[in-house]
């Protein structure tokens, strides 16, 4: 019999968004010798990180659902796979996935942790009440950053307890705690693979057609409403009046991609604004950016953003949720006020014409990372939650 502590990560999707991205970067730090992982998810069309994960030696299964509701469907067979395989810690991503694992949770008695991404002010009603009306069920709840417990504590409606990790004793009987816990367990980055590879960066470079010294701007996003990406191709257009030899990257996909694709065109940047697409390996992208911008109008902890800052890239910003926990305002980056956003165009203008502010920033960057986001750190408190909560 394993003496291992079995923990089943359970999310809608493992496509390409930040918190999906976040599992195989932890899977390759964590405590092999000690925790057994397997990796649930329900929409079978978004399974980029599959293959990542499998290839680290952990088991991968999707419950297949085209929406929301059916994954409700899924409890018993997810119930059934928890006895099944003996997990002893369910862990929980984004609020449908964790609505479904504290239902599971209480069929099966097995521990239910629950990390929240986002600002709860940003969900629809819906998927708002749903979060709140059972989150009380949990054992525990993870917030990314400081800014996203505020909004926790605000809209949840519960008295929660407190833990310092590590902790030494369980929470109570059969590993079920009163009320749930709340922490902060930031989100981490690997800056051991995360480093800037000028060879690779000047392959991409010439990939896109941007001359080797043309200063580049780019982002790693999903297209969503919330990063504003037709906010960032305005930016850029009034950046390229100013420093007309600029070129601009998008790395991603989603659902506004034919908006987004039209707002391009509609602003004269075909030949400057490159978008490859969806990318599994980014780093060489991050490598070929001197400026790493984003426009959002509301964030977590963006994962995308630590891997920039990890390979060196100097930051400008608006202050959207865990955004102005992570630059230090004129150490590691520059940043605005989310309505304020056409100051990226200044801050992007001074910092192309002041390399040696923009080398002083993106060294900041790398070791504000370094210092306080590292993965490893992240997936040891993690271990330490897992094993406090084990039954």
């Amino acid at each position: 019999m394993s003496t291992k502590v079995t923990v089943l990560h359970l999310i809608k999707s493992l496509g390409r968004g930040g918190a999906e991205m976040l599992l195989p970067e932890t899977l390759k730090v964590h405590d092999r010798d000690q925790f057994d992982f397997h990796f649930a998810y329900f929409l079978p069309w978004k399974d980029q990180m599959v293959s990542a994960i499998e290839a680290l030696g952990a088991n991968t299964i999707c419950f297949k659902a085209n929406n929301n509701l059916q994954m409700f469907q899924r409890v018993s067979e997810i119930s059934h796979y928890v006895q099944e395989h003996q997990i002893d810690v369910i862990h929980s991503h984004l609020p449908w996935a964790g609505v479904v694992a504290r239902i599971v949770g209480k069929k099966t008695g097995v521990p239910v942790v629950y990390t929240e991404h986002n600002k709860w002010e940003r969900y629809n009603k819906i998927t708002y009440w749903l979060n709140k009306l059972s989150f009380g069920l949990q054992d525990a709840a993870v917030a990314v950053s400081d800014d996203v417990q505020q909004s926790i504590r605000k809209n949840a409606g519960l008295n929660f307890r407190e833990l310092e990790l590590p902790a030494t004793k369980g929470p109570g009987v059969n590993g079920k705690a009163k009320k749930p816990y709340l922490l902060n367990i930031l989100n981490g980055v690997n800056t051991a693979h995360f480093v800037r590879d000028e060879q690779a960066g000047l392959q991409i470079r010439q990939e896109l057609d941007i001359p080797e010294n043309a200063p580049v701007i780019g982002t790693v996003s999903v297209f969503r409403f919330q990063k504003r990406l037709d906010v960032w191709m305005e930016i850029a257009a009034a950046i390229l009046k100013k420093v007309p030899e600029a070129h601009f990257i998008i790395v991603g996909d989603g659902p506004l991609k034919e908006e987004l694709m039209a707002k391009k065109k509609s602003l004269g940047l075909e030949d400057r604004l490159h978008m490859p697409g969806l990318k599994t390996d980014v780093k060489p992208y991050f490598s070929a950016m001197d400026i790493y911008m984003m426009s959002s109008i509301f964030e977590g902890l963006p994962i995308a953003l630590l891997e920039a800052m990890s390979c060196s890239c100097a930051v400008i910003s608006t202050k959207a949720g865990g955004v102005g926990e992570v630059v230090d305002e004129g150490k590691s980056g520059l940043l605005c006020e989310v309505d304020d956003y056409m100051k990226l165009v200044d801050y992007s203008i001074q910092l192309l014409q002041n390399t040696e502010q923009r080398i002083a920033l993106a060294a900041g960057a790398r070791g504000r990372v370094q210092a306080d986001f590292s993965i490893n750190k992240m997936a040891k408190q993690l271990e330490e939650l897992y094993l406090y909560l084990k039954k």
